[in-house]
């Protein structure tokens, strides 16, 4: 691959709590995961993040979520599928009159957390935010794992999946994310970040947890907002891909 997408999840901080470096991660991405309100994210937050994300020549995409401010969209919920639609509409039409506001629009779309783990497997919640982005906007792309439910699902649906792959964090032998509850999940080192990044994209492999390679071939890579070092792995990751001849560029 010549090019490829770094994207990140933002504005996540809420009232005066405030999580992450929305403005050092912005500074180096080329697509921009706003929360929209329900796991994280108060209007102000959001809007200012959409101007921070145009001033930097950003994309922005609609973070959706499960309506969970207090387990920060990491916690199961299992809805009801026209309520879980209703929810992921509600989402995008808040984020997008920021976006609107800030003189951009929301440009695609990518569920949060559990929510995210969720549509790998669970096929009515997938159908759910399908069916919410096309009754939204059928031209906006949906982002998330290859192989999972929510890409099939786009796909079948007309929507254009885009295959997403995460630079942070530990994979299992069949290509899925290890869950967060486990020892190193999350990844910390800006270089053994960089490098496995550099491998995903010039090679569409990853070295699983066990040591196994696998199969991960993606379009866009996610450097988590809330990790610390967010920044210096962003950073790391630019830099890796420029010495490959890869550039930068946004998937929309």
């Amino acid at each position: 691959m010549s090019r490829v997408d770094l994207n990140s999840d933002v504005g996540e901080s809420f009232g005066r709590w405030r999580l992450g470096d929305d403005e050092g991660v912005l500074a180096l991405v080329t697509s921009a995961n706003v929360a929209c309100g329900f796991h994280a994210g108060d209007a102000s937050t959001l809007r200012r993040t959409c101007a921070t994300a145009v001033r930097e020549g950003v994309a922005v995409g609609a973070q959706v979520g499960y309506r969970d401010l207090a387990g920060f969209g990491r916690r199961f919920i299992d809805m009801d599928t026209v309520e879980l639609a209703d929810d992921v509409l509600y989402q995008l039409g808040a984020l997008e009159a920021m976006a609107r506001v800030a003189g951009t629009r929301v440009r695609y779309v990518k569920p949060h957390g559990a929510l995210y783990n969720a549509t790998v497997h669970h096929e009515a919640q997938a159908r759910a935010v399908v069916d919410a982005v096309r009754a939204y906007d059928p031209s906006l792309p949906v982002l998330g794992l290859p192989g999972s439910q929510l890409l099939a699902a786009a796909d079948r649906a007309g929507l254009r999946p885009v295959r997403e792959a995460f630079a942070d964090r530990a994979y299992t032998p069949e290509a899925t994310l290890v869950p967060r509850s486990q020892d190193g999940a999350v990844l910390h080192d800006p270089d053994l970040v960089a490098r496995r990044v550099v491998r995903l994209v010039t090679e569409g492999r990853m070295e699983a947890v066990d040591g196994s390679v696998v199969d991960v071939r993606a379009e866009s890579v996610c450097v988590h907002g809330d990790s610390p070092g967010a920044v210096a792995m962003a950073s790391a990751v630019a830099a890796a891909l420029a010495a490959e001849g890869v550039s930068l560029e946004a998937f929309t």
